[in-house]
């Protein structure tokens, strides 16, 4: 039996008849019993048959509850950060709409493409053909046939597929001088403000930093330097 409150007196089959009230419910063993409310003068949730979390179909028809946060959980609300049908769109780590649950065409220019090397967040990349099957590298001024064709917002392993945007602001940049930046020679993956200028090396043109941190990237025709 759930918790025992006040109790009171009852007319049982012609008997006066001593019955406790419930402040809390054990389930079905608890039928009939009359409720009480609890010390903070309010009904205790197993009484309203609520949960703070959905199991799915088995919590048909149970009151919602607030989580220790004093929010609806996610599992009640159906929400997902990812597209997926009929369900209700929640922001993600970022505070932002993933580009899954927005319509094609709309959104950042992008594609997942396997990491032929690991890759850190910023990394301006070059995409080739490893074997008849596209890859991403660190662009490198400091050689020919590494341009920079786009970039990377987060930390790709070798071997994994990353998000390349092919458009747009990298925001994971470091010590920019916001001006016109080039594709480094000195450091492959890297935008600086210094043209390479040796024979070999490919002077490319990867957009203007617009603060220390972000480069506003537009993709340019390299030329090889004789």
């Amino acid at each position: 039996m759930g918790t025992s409150s006040q109790k009171i007196i009852s007319n049982v089959a012609g008997t006066l008849t001593e019955i406790a009230s419930i402040k809390t419910s054990a389930g079905a063993g608890d039928i009939d019993k009359l409720v009480a409310t609890t010390t903070n003068g309010i009904i205790d949730p197993t009484l309203l048959n609520a949960k703070n979390v959905s199991a799915g179909v088995g919590d048909a028809a149970k009151v919602p509850l607030l989580n220790a946060s004093g929010v609806l959980d996610d599992t009640i609300l159906n929400a997902t950060v990812i597209s997926a049908a009929n369900k209700i769109v929640k922001l993600d780590g970022s505070g932002k709409l993933d580009i899954t649950v927005l319509p094609i065409g709309i959104g950042a220019d992008t594609a997942s493409i396997i990491a032929s090397e690991a890759l850190a967040a910023g990394d301006l990349v070059n995409v080739w053909n490893n074997s008849s099957v596209a890859n991403i590298r660190k662009a490198d001024g400091s050689t020919a046939g590494k341009p920079a064709q786009g970039f990377v917002l987060s930390a790709v392993s070798a071997l994994a597929a990353g998000t390349v945007y092919f458009e747009g602001t990298n925001t994971q940049c470091t010590g920019l001088t916001p001006g016109p930046q080039y594709l480094s020679a000195a450091t492959a993956g890297k935008p600086a403000t210094v043209a390479p200028s040796t024979a070999g090396q490919s002077v490319q043109a990867v957009g203007f930093a617009i603060s220390a941190t972000s480069l506003n990237f537009q993709y340019n025709q390299p030329i090889t330097l004789a």
